[in-house]
C-alpha cells in the first residue's frame, strides 16, 4: 500500500483536502498550526473498471486498491532549522512515497496567508526550497561521516563516499537528487540517506469556489520542468461534497460540471508519478480485487501480490483486457472470441489486465 503526505503551508487547504479524500473529519481552522500530528487514513480507491469486471463475472465482494493518506503539519520558513514543527514535520514526510504539495490558490480575504498575498508559485518554491535546505544538510553530516569511513578503503564506503558528493553537489546547486540512483556498491545509501527531494511531487492549486479546475499555467511549467505533475481542486467544495450522501454528492458535483473527484485527481496523479499500473482479479461468485504494481512487473511476480503461493508454483496466467470481457458480456464469451491469452510468468502486466493465474498449490 502506497504512502501519500498532503503538505502545504498553513492556511493552504490541505486539512480540507485530506477529509474531501478520505472522508474523514480533520480539524480546521484559520489559524497555523491545526495540524500537529499526522491525520491518517487508508482510503479505498473506487475504480469503475473494477465495478464493470464484477458485474460482467458475476463477482462479489469487489474490493479497491487503497492509499494510505497523511495530513501531515503545516510547514513554514524556517522549518528546516526546527522552525514551527519543522522537525516533526521532515520526520513525517520522510515517510511516504509520494508528496501532495498543496498550494493556495484561493482568496478568501478572512483567512489570512502567512505571506500576506495568495501566490501558488512561491508557495511552492517555500516549500521546496525547505525541503531541498533539510537534505542539504543531511547530506552534508552524512558526508563527514562516509568521508571518515572510506579512509578505510573499505570499496563500499568508497562508492557511498562519491555517491555523497553527488548528492551535495546537486543540492548545493538547488537541484533536488530525484533520479540520482545509489551505487552498486552501496545500494543502501539512498534508502539511509532519506532524501526528502527524491520522492515525486504532486502540486494540488487548491481554487476558489467556482473557478475553473485548472492550476495555474506557471505551476503546470514549474512541475512539467521537474518531472513532476500539478492538478486543481476546490477543497471546501469538496470537503462539502464529502459531507452528503454518496448519490445526492455525485448528483451534485454532475450539476456542478466539477468531472473528476480529488481522490481520482490526487491518487490518480500519485499513481502515475509512481508509475503503477493496476490489474484485476476476479471470479464468478468469488472476489474482485484491483492490484496496483510499478509499470513493468511481470505475471509470475504479480501472481505473488494476491498469494505468495500463486508465484511459487506459478504455470501461467490467462489474460484479458477488462474492456474487452465488459464488451464480450461474460469470460466464456471472451474466450469464443479468443480474447484470453495465455501468458508466461514474463509477461508485463498492463492497465486494466483481468488476470486468472494457473499454479501448483504447495503440498
Amino acid at each position: 500500500m502506497k504512502r501519500i503526505g498532503i503538505v502545504g503551508l498553513p492556511n493552504a487547504g490541505k486539512s480540507s483536502l485530506f477529509r474531501a479524500i478520505s472522508r474523514q473529519a480533520a480539524e480546521v481552522a484559520p489559524y497555523p498550526f491545526t495540524t500537529v500530528d499526522p491525520n491518517i487514513a487508508v482510503v479505498p480507491v473506487p475504480d469503475e473498471r473494477l465495478d464493470a469486471v464484477a458485474r460482467t463475472i458475476g463477482a462479489d465482494p469487489v474490493t479497491y486498491e487503497t492509499v494510505e493518506l497523511r495530513d501531515i503539519a503545516g510547514l513554514v520558513r524556517g522549518a528546516h532549522r526546527g522552525e514551527g514543527l519543522g522537525n516533526r514535520f521532515l520526520a513525517q514526510i520522510r515517510e511516504v512515497d509520494v508528496v501532495v504539495i498543496v498550494v493556495r490558490a484561493f482568496a478568501a480575504p478572512d483567512v489570512p496567508h502567512p505571506d500576506g498575498h495568495v501566490d501558488p508559485l512561491a508557495d511552492a518554491e517555500l516549500l521546496e526550497a525547505e525541503l531541498l535546505q533539510a537534505d542539504l544538510e543531511r547530506a552534508g553530516e552524512r558526508l563527514e561521516r562516509a568521508r571518515r569511513r572510506a579512509r578505510s578503503l573499505e570499496r563500499a564506503a568508497v562508492a557511498e563516499a562519491e555517491w555523497l558528493e553527488q548528492v551535495h553537489e546537486r543540492l548545493a546547486r538547488g537541484e533536488p537528487v530525484r533520479g540520482l540512483e545509489a551505487p552498486e556498491d552501496a545500494p543502501d545509501a539512498a534508502r539511509e540517506l532519506q532524501a526528502l527531494t527524491a520522492k515525486p511531487f504532486l502540486y494540488v492549486a487548491n481554487v476558489d469556489e467556482g473557478a475553473p479546475l485548472e492550476p495555474p499555467p506557471e505551476l503546470v511549467a514549474h512541475a512539467t520542468a521537474r518531472g513532476a505533475r500539478a492538478v486543481a481542486v476546490s477543497a471546501r467544495i469538496e470537503a462539502e461534497l464529502a459531507d452528503l450522501e454518496p448519490s445526492e454528492a455525485e448528483a451534485l458535483r454532475s450539476e456542478l460540471e466539477l468531472g473528476a473527484s480529488a481522490l481520482e485527481r490526487v491518487v490518480g496523479g500519485a499513481f502515475a508519478l509512481l508509475d503503477l499500473v493496476t490489474f484485476f482479479t476476479a471470479h464468478e461468485g468469488g472476489e474482485a480485487r484491483a492490484h496496483a504494481v510499478l509499470r513493468g512487473t511481470t505475471a509470475r511476480r504479480a501472481a505473488g501480490e494476491v498469494h505468495s503461493d500463486m508465484e511459487r508454483g506459478f504455470v501461467a496466467a490467462e489474460v484479458v483486457a477488462w474492456d474487452e470481457l465488459v464488451a464480450a458480456g461474460s469470460l466464456a464469451a471472451a474466450r469464443e472470441r479468443a480474447l484470453v491469452r495465455t501468458e508466461g510468468r514474463d509477461y508485463s502486466v498492463r492497465d486494466g489486465d483481468v488476470i486468472r493465474f494457473r499454479f501448483t498449490p504447495p503440498r
